[in-house]
């Protein structure tokens, strides 16, 4: 028994699981406060191929991120869990409207971040409290590596598209993790199930994936739509559709993801605004109403002008001219990026409206 665990204290894996499960999370597991080789590898290469563009903190504190005794030294253990956000249907379905935008499904309600860190902060207490032990919580804030460490903790494994995966919730979960100086009896890390499927690859219409397992975020739709600033290449942008913001299509065609349960968390709940907003809707909106929208969404991490970059793409993606003088205005716009936008967008639409004319 380990000198953290108070006298008579009982097992703690099975008290910690049952008390995650309890709080509302879906999936928990736990592994050693350690990452091998294969992890540190990948990251090594992706930031070589800067294949994470303009996300330069993932270049910060790297000797943190790969050994996670090095971000806390006392760490002993990690507990992983994961909070499902399986959507209601297929959320592709938006996308055969038109004259709307897609929103991502996991920032269609509450931004998670909020959600699960204050679940996870009950979790650390009874940790702390049951079996005197030290604890840190991470929700996607600090230099943790979270696909790696929940496959090491069996709760599933990286696909081919490099998010993880389990057997029993597909791709829709939120992770965190517990750091605590408790010594817990490790799961077995989760086998790799893709197998010879490649569905994930080929569906992406940016190809973002030089190969499988290996995502070059600078051609990915979520990447273009929410963290990078400026201007989006021409060459990408027919095919970012009319995601508006993230993008779910390497996941939403993964046939793990098919018979994933829904959430049952309400605060996961889309919000029906926030599911595929009318792109002319997006367009009037002025950078107050921006806020007032998206106060506590997500979306809000794109920022306005990032917004209307993204709407004005969608606007040129969607053959829909009633939605030109939109971007004519936006052609003046003060801002590189969606002035850029608005020039290729007006320039698509009037193609699409005036074909060439048979010889």
């Amino acid at each position: 028994m380990s000198p953290l665990i108070v006298a008579g204290a009982d097992d703690p894996r099975g008290a910690i699981r049952d008390r995650a499960l309890a709080l509302g999370f879906h999936a928990v597991g736990f592994c050693r406060a350690e990452l091998g080789p294969e992890a540190r590898a990948r990251l090594t290469d992706f930031l070589a191929r800067g294949q994470h563009g303009d996300m330069g903190w993932l270049a910060e504190r790297t000797e943190q991120r790969s050994h996670p005794r090095s971000l806390w030294p006392e760490a002993r253990s990690v507990i992983a869990v994961g909070l499902s956000y399986a959507p209601e249907g297929d959320p592709l379905e938006t996308l055969a409207r038109p004259e709307r935008g897609n929103i991502s499904v996991y920032a269609r309600n509450r931004d998670y971040h909020d959600v699960a860190k204050g679940m996870l902060k009950h979790l650390a207490q009874f940790v702390a409290t049951r079996f005197a032990a030290g604890v840190k919580v991470f929700v996607d804030t600090a230099p943790v590596m979270e696909k790696p460490l929940a496959s090491h903790a069996g709760l599933g494994w990286q696909g081919k598209h490099t998010n993880l995966v389990s057997r029993a919730h597909g791709s829709w979960l939120f992770l965190g993790e517990i750091y605590t100086t408790l010594d817990i009896p490790p799961d077995p890390a989760h086998a790799d199930r893709c197998g010879t499927c490649s569905k994930c690859l080929s569906a992406c219409p940016t190809a973002a994936f030089p190969a499988p397992y290996r995502l070059d975020a600078t051609r990915c739709i979520s990447y273009l739509t929410i963290e990078h600033r400026g201007t989006i290449p021409a060459e990408l942008m027919e095919g970012m559709g009319r995601q508006v913001f993230g993008c779910d299509i390497c996941q939403d065609v993964c046939p793990w993801n098919r018979k994933s349960p829904l959430s049952a968390d309400p605060e996961l709940e889309a919000r029906r605004e926030l599911v595929n907003p009318a792109l002319d809707w997006l367009a009037q909106l002025d950078e107050a109403e921006f806020e007032r929208h998206f106060n506590g969404s997500p979306v809000r991490r794109a920022g306005f002008l990032g917004l209307r970059r993204n709407a004005a793409i969608a606007m040129g993606n969607s053959g829909q001219e009633r939605l030109a003088p939109w971007l004519e205005k936006w052609t003046a716009a003060a801002d590189e990026g969606v002035r850029t936008a608005a020039r290729w967008a007006l320039k698509k639409l009037h193609a699409a409206g005036n074909p060439p004319q048979a010889s």
